[in-house]
């Protein structure tokens, strides 16, 4: 069994089996390279985690901010559990040193593929918590570890859907509806990447990728604001 003391205390727990925390970081190409593995990939983990992660978040914002109303609501749970926060608090909590990958995936590094691999491997690292040790040490995890970035959304104003804010400021500026176009699809069925292009009219203002058409739309809005120096 490898040693995951370092990543355990990264993570602030002890896990009783820590078979639960290494599938949780094993990716599918692994298994391609290493048939002696006994242990399946994180993808079922990552499903279940998924929705230990939502009910998590939703609860504490529904028994936090009793007057806020659900629209604000389900912005800032979008914020807070989107691959790119959810990378961001996997490579904090140095999760990359101890994901298993096939030779090729270790050699990409730095790239969109391997933030969303993390990505996923921190909801695949939840599902373990809630399995190894039940909800309130999950939904403890994900006070300490996801919701604790709320406040800086709330004070950057990140948390405003970029698409909604794209569309505005579009219609009132230049009198024009912004149009989505999906430009790529890559990857297999269970872990594709979606590039997608916003466009005003014809004229293609900005790209944005993403592990659903939604979110490489979001990511477009984001960066065509940018763009139009509208942000």
């Amino acid at each position: 069994m490898n040693n995951f003391s370092k990543l355990q205390k990264n993570l602030g727990l002890v896990f009783k089996d820590e078979k639960i925390l290494h599938q949780a970081l094993i990716h599918r190409s692994y298994l391609n390279e290493h048939s002696e593995c006994t242990l399946p990939h994180n993808e079922r983990l990552e499903f279940l985690g998924d929705a230990v992660l939502e009910i998590g978040v939703k609860e504490y914002l529904y028994i936090n901010y009793p007057q806020t109303p659900e629209g604000d609501l389900t912005n800032w749970r979008a914020s807070l559990v989107n691959s790119k926060m959810l990378y961001q608090i996997a490579a904090g909590l140095e999760v990359e040193d101890f994901l298993f990958l096939s030779k090729g995936e270790a050699r990409d590094k730095n790239t969109k593929a391997r933030q969303y691999i993390l990505a996923n491997a921190m909801e695949a690292i939840i599902g373990a918590i809630y399995l190894d040790q039940g909800m309130d040490a999950a939904k403890d995890f994900v006070e300490r570890k996801v919701l604790s970035h709320l406040d800086e959304i709330l004070s950057s104003g990140s948390y405003v859907d970029p698409k909604s804010r794209f569309q505005e400021i579009a219609q009132e500026k230049e009198g024009v509806t912004p149009i989505y176009k999906s430009i790529k699809e890559e990857g297999p069925d269970h872990d594709k990447i979606f590039t997608v292009g916003l466009y005003l009219k014809e004229k293609l203002i900005s790209t944005g990728i993403g592990s659903s058409k939604q979110e490489a739309q979001v990511e477009a809005a984001s960066a065509g604001l940018k763009a139009k120096s509208w942000s």
